[in-house]
């Protein structure tokens, strides 16, 4: 690799490490780390799948191929990010910044990337493809759930931004762009 492009490569990776480390200091308040953790929880699949079942419930066949779309773009989302991992074998921050506070639950051993918030992209995009009234309520989460990450020490923000960039991208090829 070039000098100039392993310089830009570590200035970009202090940056990352410095982000991470003064967001993830908020989750030594009580209230912050608490609230995350739920956001956490919830983003591990609860949310989405009670938004799939309600879209159901409340559409009745007509809610069935949005549901569907939903579930089927998550699939996408869980093969591809568990290759990537298995590909950068990133560690998570806590491991490798003795800064960062491990307040969360890992459910696997690598970073990058976040796969909370390439779901939690990939979910919100299909769902409010179908019915933009949902904005108001899965935008504001998938937000939560991408901050999440970063404030309990699971991730760096750069996995969180290609996490979501990854999310897009499957929500967008699933509509056919």
């Amino acid at each position: 690799m070039p000098h100039k492009m392993r310089l830009y490569l570590n200035r970009f990776n202090r940056f990352d490490s410095f982000l991470c480390i003064r967001v993830n200091r908020t989750s030594q308040y009580l209230w912050v780390r608490l609230w995350f953790r739920l956001v956490s929880r919830l983003g591990d699949g609860v949310f989405w799948y009670a938004i799939m079942l309600g879209i159901w419930l409340t559409q009745g066949d007509a809610g069935v191929v949005p549901a569907v779309h939903m579930a089927l773009a998550g699939l996408m989302g869980t093969l591809l990010y568990k290759w990537l991992k298995g590909k950068t074998l990133r560690p998570r921050p806590y491991e490798v910044h003795q800064d960062i506070w491990l307040t969360g639950r890992p459910l696997d051993r690598f970073s990058f990337p976040s796969g909370h918030t390439l779901h939690a992209v990939a979910f919100s995009l299909v769902a409010v493809g179908y019915y933009p009234e949902l904005a108001w309520l899965v935008l504001p989460f998938t937000v939560m759930v991408a901050m999440s990450r970063v404030v309990l020490g699971l991730h760096y923000p750069s996995d969180v931004l290609a996490g979501a960039a990854i999310g897009a991208l499957i929500a967008l090829l699933s509509f056919g762009f």
